[in-house]
């Protein structure tokens, strides 16, 4: 069967990675619907073959959406509460209503894209919402892929913020490293992988860098001075148990992951063509 004649069900198209996963589907020939949560997004979804609305919080809303669906792709998941939703609401309960839908019809497999060592992390609210859905899938009886890709690009995003202010502050030494991906070098793993026999893969982009060479890269982006400050590490700890006394996990939460990645290397297999240093300087134009 070749591509044109694969449908696929894209859940989450209007984000970051769902954009380009859009994109990249296209270009490889698929059929593809999407699911939007309402009309005014249709824009942003248009080279979509099929637009439904519907809420995957609300299952009565995608009754029947995978219907004729050979692969289901889905980036559901917040980073940063909103709505009133928790994790559970949408990174868990919300997949959960997907699965059944797929499970329903017998798709020929669904990927979930979770994030990098979140099978190690479940004590993080973030990722007791999805690793439980992942633990859900791989009980489902169906076909599955699960992607854990490392930061985003975008993610970066924090580093360029500060880099603005002509610093950069960092937790410890600043020589944890990790290697970010880009959304589209992402989105190109993400096909392969559909229609590979390989159930889980980690993923990251080209460039292993430190904490401090990606702020440099971001003050070099800008044409600032490298003026990078180290605060004690403590300092990180600390900060990720107040936020757990006195706010709640809708606050916390994206803070705890972010707080608590920075401690430790986060290095996936690399991938990719597009570097960092480029990302940054395009922000800068």
């Amino acid at each position: 069967m070749t591509n044109k004649s694969k449908r696929v069900l894209l859940a989450g198209a209007t984000g970051y990675l769902g954009n380009y996963l859009l994109s990249a589907l296209k270009r490889e020939g698929y059929w593809v619907r999407v699911l939007v949560r309402s009309d005014a997004q249709r824009e942003r979804v248009s080279l979509a073959d099929e637009i439904l609305i519907g809420e995957v919080t609300k299952p009565e809303t995608i009754k029947g959406i995978t219907h004729s669906i050979d692969f289901v792709i889905s980036t559901i998941g917040i980073t940063r509460q909103k709505d009133g939703m928790t994790y559970m609401d949408v990174d868990y309960q919300g997949n959960m209503n997907l699965l059944k839908e797929a499970m329903s019809t017998s798709v020929e497999r669904f990927q979930y894209i979770s994030a990098i060592n979140g099978d190690k992390l479940r004590h993080l609210k973030i990722f007791e919402a999805k690793e439980r859905f992942v633990d859900q899938l791989k009980d489902s009886g169906l076909n599955y892929s699960i992607i854990r890709p490392n930061g985003f690009f975008s993610d970066m995003g924090d580093f360029f913020e500060m880099a603005k202010t002509g610093h950069v502050w960092l937790f410890g030494k600043g020589d944890k490293r990790l290697n970010p991906i880009d959304g589209e070098d992402l989105a190109k793993v993400c096909i392969l992988k559909m229609q590979s026999s390989e159930r889980e893969c980690t993923v990251g982009g080209p460039d292993i860098l430190s904490h401090r060479e990606i702020g440099q890269l971001a003050l070099t982006a800008l044409d600032k001075k490298i003026k990078i400050i180290c605060l004690p590490d403590f300092l990180r700890i600390f900060i990720i148990k107040l936020l757990r006394t006195f706010t709640s996990s809708k606050t916390y939460g994206p803070y705890e992951f972010f707080l608590t990645a920075m401690a430790d290397d986060n290095i996936a297999p690399q991938y990719g063509q597009k570097h960092l240093a480029d990302f940054f300087k395009e922000k800068a134009l």
